[in-house]
């Protein structure tokens, strides 16, 4: 079965190269969810003014891989206890954030966060809500890693994090 959650942590090219390296995934979109404003353009976005949160949109089948296991994965790649914030990436719109389609959806979220908050000492502060209209994001930012892997921002933040999901 088909299904589609969206995913915000961070700068989403570094999700979008994880997760299209995971069985299962059948496209990852990379995009923005959550704001004010209707078609927001990076530049936009930026601002941080516009409500918008980076995400990338999953698409995955049910039969090969299960929405926790893709939350194992995504805990896994980002810290969850940083409000606003991955590493040197500040702003509303680098929130880490769940945003589900259907109420089915919700209970495997929050018993997956129960779950992963076993493994921080500070409080989960993901945003969880259900989806609202995702816009996808400039084609510049679409396999943004796969065609750009040389460039220092790969190389130093979205390789490392290719590498411990490989492991």
């Amino acid at each position: 079965m088909k299904s589609i959650i969206y995913l915000g942590g961070g700068c989403f090219w570094c999700l979008e190269a994880v997760f299209q390296r995971i069985q299962g995934v059948t496209s990852v979109v990379s995009g923005y969810i959550g704001g004010t404003i209707e078609n927001p353009t990076y530049e936009q976005i930026c601002q941080g003014d516009t409500g918008h949160a980076e995400v990338i949109k999953i698409d995955f089948d049910t039969d090969t891989i299960s929405l926790d296991k893709i939350l194992e994965i995504f805990w896994s790649v980002h810290n969850p206890t940083t409000l606003n914030r991955q590493g040197n990436d500040m702003g509303t719109q680098y929130r880490s954030g769940i945003y589900y389609i259907d109420q089915l959806q919700l209970p495997i979220i929050q018993q997956n966060i129960q779950k992963e908050q076993l493994n921080w000492s500070d409080p989960i502060v993901t945003e969880v809500e259900l989806a609202k209209t995702f816009y996808e994001a400039e084609k510049y930012h679409q396999d943004y890693y796969n065609q750009h892997s040389w460039q220092p921002y790969c190389q130093l933040v979205i390789r490392p994090k290719l590498d411990k999901v490989r492991k």
